[in-house]
């Protein structure tokens, strides 16, 4: 049988300790949520090595390391209203939950949606709520967010989900061009987002967030 809690001691020791990340409610979470009933049941076995798994076409688990990097550099605390956008089957907002005062999922898939309450309720993630709907869209009706985090890569922020986040507020993206990718993130100031390095990353672009085409005659 497999011994799942030793293989999330080993995530945490071997990719997400070695990468600087060791604040306690991080760690904790890591630690806590079963990384192995949040991917396919074909993954399982797979749910904790150092890369991406794929969840459906265009989507992925993003690898522990750079997600725990992104949690680090989000500084999520106890009384914050995170909105995590693409959550697959929903084990980035399991985390989050373990962190936050609450988490908006949206997931776009209707079938990974349901596969996120049914892991999420299992896991006894009471404080997160899936909403089906466009990514692109987020979740107005919830929001603003103290925080915003996208599980897949962005070539353009739309709009309406940079209007979602809350004066003062952090997002964590990972900007893609081409194949090289970068994890930013933004703090709202002014009402604008302002962008500072955080990490070189990559992951799939997500579906809605691609660079508009420029047509010139």
């Amino acid at each position: 049988m497999t011994d799942f809690a030793q293989r999330r001691t080993m995530m945490v020791d071997n990719q997400v300790r070695p990468s600087d990340v060791t604040k306690y409610p991080i760690i904790e979470a890591l630690l806590t949520v079963e990384r192995e009933k949040f991917v396919p049941d074909a993954l399982r076995e797979a749910a904790y090595l150092g890369e991406y798994l794929p969840l459906a076409k265009g989507r992925v688990l993003l690898e522990p390391r750079n997600f725990a990097k992104m949690l680090d550099a989000l500084e999520i605390g106890r009384t914050d209203l995170v909105l995590d956008l693409g959550i697959g089957f929903g084990y980035s907002s399991a985390v989050i939950a373990r962190m936050a005062e609450a988490v908006i999922g949206v997931e776009d898939d209707e079938t990974l949606a349901g596969e996120a309450e049914a892991a999420l309720a299992g896991a006894g993630a009471d404080n997160v709520v899936v909403e089906t709907g466009a990514l692109t869209a987020g979740a107005p009706q919830h929001g603003p967010y103290d925080v915003i985090c996208i599980q897949g890569g962005v070539e353009e922020l739309p709009a309406a989900i940079a209007d979602q986040l809350k004066e003062g507020g952090r997002i964590a993206c990972i900007f893609m061009d081409g194949n090289v990718g970068t994890v930013r993130i933004g703090h709202k100031v002014g009402g604008d987002i302002s962008w500072r390095f955080a990490f070189n990353a990559s992951a799939p672009v997500l579906s809605g967030f691609e660079r508009s085409k420029e047509f010139s005659l």
